[in-house]
């Protein structure tokens, strides 16, 4: 407004008035009282020579007849954004009439009038000349008044200032029976400006909402109780509007109302997804999605934006964190469900893909989110198995390509597509897939396939370096079998392993630490030759075999099944030089026999007057003999429990661990000496090095570089004494995190914790 003063007292005057009555002017303005200070107004004098805004000329006395409209004309087109200020602020400035004082001045000249009378006039006619600015103005003194000029410009241009109580009025009125749909508006709008203010550019597109200058939200308060006001009340608000029933199954767009707020819904729905790609949050994350899962029945109607909003879901569902992963999926699983018809598809597609994508690499940090994709997007193929079989049917047999590729060209990069952690683990999806809808036909076709390509698999490379992948590929078999009650011939691809020349060799490494092949899908040298590598390997045909025999032996057959199994067993027993390996296979081979005899027994009994064609009757045979449980099935029972609990202390890395494998453990030195321990020869004892640990955790991410194996070769390393003192100290407290965050995973690899079941979706 300063700039509008001194701008328009330029105008208004000509260049020999201001040199006449300059004394004047000045000796009135030093004795003209102030206004008080809510109304202060600062004038300065006018400059002697003023060039016309029109014409850039100095004006004359002929200049003096132009009339202030014309002036103001000119200054329009000279500065149309400081005219167009005028006219919104000052309209009077505009309408003012500029008294001539022309002719007065010479009359006055003329007449030889005192000089005190003419200096009184002359001051009364410049007070007319001058443009009096409103009593509202007031003088910027510091930065507050500053922003109260910007909020009187915001006001004056149509802009309200979001504010602490105008939220909780709209809080108010939205908690209202009788919703108004003015007010869900202006929430919505508001929602969009406080976007606007945290964005790259600093506002929205006009494009994405309308009207959406009407408000500014300014501080982080604000924008807090705006998004605040939207999370908890928007959605209840609008469900009152739409005048929904709580027992309705009319889909929202039904409603006669739905009319009213599409258009803000649809407005509102692309900020938030917009908000929502903005946020890396785990917590801020998961209070929108909680909030998303309210709104995703108001998704339906508009398709575009569904898939807009699904893709970044999948995204979150597939690298989130994982109460985020958990949250994502149950918003795609909703919005899914509610418009199977269009999303299915695209939703099944994306899903897979981003499944294969991020399950390329396999470590115990990322095994726990894998597993969860997996159980999760076979609940997804499960809503329709039709559409699903399409989708199982292509990935199937693009993983079949791959292993005809291998089997035919016999080279490293073929081979590279198949033995590595997307093709297991796909196989995987798969086949927990054809286990979930074992009870419907659609589906069981693809079984065969899938077995074939498995054991494809086993056999592409059958060598010692890949036993991990294949206990891998058994696992998959072997639970397919299970859940779909289909005999797979997998006992032969077990008792393989026993035959291997590799194994049988006597090792010439000891390893430091268990062997686990959970995260691992092949072996270098260096771990060939470590006695945990036999340790582990025996472990797995013993489970294996345990697991597979526990299942089949209520079978008919299974005295008959179990022959060529015994044989090779005790086979390998004649040339076993290892007491421990020979113990468990003793006792696994006495079970299988027990249950053999046993089968036997119950076959050469009456109650068998069946002809073996009658399928009916030997499933009723079998169903009842199995609710007997039989000697083999009660031992895997009880081993199962063993070996769940020694499973969670290998994962957990706790001492019982190193008990079991009589590891010795490390004296740690005198604090105060920092002489190396020296035996009795006087020679330093050298002691694997904290290097070696690393190198074996880098190993389980199942990489299959040849770079592992020269890490391994050069395990061996001395390591001077005050370095591996000091590594001593700093291990304990960075052990036992790693064993929390190990035994957390686990929990939710193995299952024990349901994730979905501790969610509550009204806990803001």
């Amino acid at each position: 407004m300063k700039l509008a003063t001194k701008k328009v007292k330029t105008l208004g005057k000509s260049k020999p008035e201001l040199k006449k009555k300059k004394p004047a002017k000045d000796a009135s303005r030093k004795t003209k009282p102030q206004k008080s200070s809510k109304s202060k107004v600062i004038t300065r004098k006018p400059k002697q020579k003023v060039a016309d805004p029109v014409n850039n000329e100095m004006p004359t006395k002929k200049g003096t007849k132009r009339s202030h409209k014309e002036q103001l004309e000119g200054l329009k087109d000279l500065d149309p954004e400081f005219y167009d200020f005028l006219k919104k602020n000052d309209k009077k400035l505009l309408d003012f009439n500029l008294l001539d004082t022309d002719d007065d001045d010479e009359e006055g000249e003329e007449d030889n009038e005192n000089t005190a009378t003419k200096e009184n006039k002359d001051d009364e006619d410049d007070n007319e000349q001058y443009h009096k600015p409103s009593e509202d103005l007031e003088v910027a003194s510091d930065e507050s008044d500053f922003e109260n000029e910007e909020d009187d410009d915001a006001a004056a241009g149509g802009i309200q200032k979001i504010t602490l109580n105008l939220l909780h009025q709209w809080e108010q009125q939205l908690g209202q029976a009788n919703v108004s749909i003015d007010i869900v508006r202006k929430v919505i709008q508001a929602f969009n400006s406080a976007l606007a203010s945290i964005s790259a550019d600093g506002a929205d597109g006009g494009e994405n909402q309308p009207n959406a200058a009407a408000f500014k939200v300014v501080g982080a308060a604000a924008f807090n109780g705006v998004i605040k006001l939207c999370v908890i009340h928007l959605q209840p608000a609008i469900i009152r509007l739409l005048g929904v029933r709580p027992n309705s199954s009319l889909p929202l767009h039904k409603h006669k109302k739905w009319v009213k707020v599409r258009g803000c819904l649809r407005y509102y729905l692309t900020d938030l997804i917009r908000l929502v790609e903005q946020v890396s949050s785990p917590n801020i994350l998961g209070v929108l999605l909680k909030h998303l899962h309210q709104m995703s029945g108001m998704v339906v109607p508009f398709s575009a934006l569904g898939k807009t909003i699904l893709k970044r879901l999948v995204v979150l569902w597939s690298t989130g964190d994982e109460t985020v992963r958990v949250l994502a999926f149950l918003c795609i699983l909703k919005i899914t469900r509610k418009q199977q018809a269009t999303m299915l598809n695209h939703v099944l597609k994306a899903m897979y893909l981003a499944y294969v994508r991020n399950s390329k690499f396999v470590s115990p940090n990322t095994l726990p989110g894998i597993n969860f994709m997996r159980r999760s997007l076979v609940e997804m193929f499960a809503l329709d198995l039709n559409v699903s079989y399409q989708h199982a049917f292509l990935y199937i047999r693009q993983l079949a390509i791959h292993l005809r590729n291998a089997v035919i060209l016999k080279k490293k990069d073929s081979f590279q597509a198949v033995y590595n952690w997307q093709f297991i683990n796909s196989l995987r999806l798969w086949a927990d897939l054809l286990g979930a809808s074992a009870n419907k036909p659609q589906l069981q076709p693809l079984i065969y396939p899938l077995v074939t390509i498995a054991t494809g698999v086993i056999r592409l490379i059958p060598t010692a370096q890949y036993f991990p992948l294949r206990f891998h590929c058994l696992q998959t078999l072997i639970s397919l079998s299970k859940e779909t009650n289909t005999y797979v011939p997998v006992l032969p691809l077990i008792v393989e392993v026993l035959k291997s020349n590799t194994f049988n060799r006597k090792h010439s490494a000891v390893s430091m630490k268990p062997l686990q092949f959970t995260c691992v899908l092949r072996l270098n040298k260096g771990q060939l030759a470590e006695n945990g590598f036999r340790d582990e390997v025996i472990e797995q045909v013993c489970g294996l075999l345990l697991e597979y025999l526990a299942h089949e032996s209520a079978s008919l057959a299974f005295s008959d099944l179990v022959v060529p199994t015994v044989m090779a067993i005790k086979t390998y027993l004649k040339d076993c030089r290892n007491a421990n390996y020979a113990r468990k296979l003793k006792q696994l081979l006495e079970k299988i026999q027990e249950s053999g005899r046993f089968i036997e027994q119950q076959r050469g009994k009456s109650s068998v007057s069946f002809d073996i064609k009658d399928a009916q009757a030997v499933v009723a045979w079998e169903q009842q003999l199995h609710l007997k449980r039989t000697p083999l099935d009660v031992y895997y029972a009880s081993w199962l429990k063993t070996h769940e609990t020694k499973k969670r202390r290998q994962a957990a890395q706790t001492d019982e661990i190193n008990a079991d494998y009589d590891v010795p453990k490390l004296k740690k030195l005198p604090a105060k000496t920092g002489v190396p321990v020296r035996n009795e020869n006087g020679e330093v004892e050298l002691f694997p090095s904290d290097s070696e640990d690393e190198g074996d955790d880098g190993l389980h991410l199942g990489s299959d570089d040849d770079d592992d194996e020269d890490v391994q070769d050069e395990g061996e390393v001395e390591v001077e004494q005050p370095k591996a003192k000091k590594e001593k100290k700093e291990k304990p407290e960075k052990q036992k995190i790693r064993l929390a965050t190990v035994e957390d995973e686990y929990d939710e690899a193995g299952g024990a914790v349901d994730i979905v079941k501790d969610l509550d979706l009204n806990e803001w």
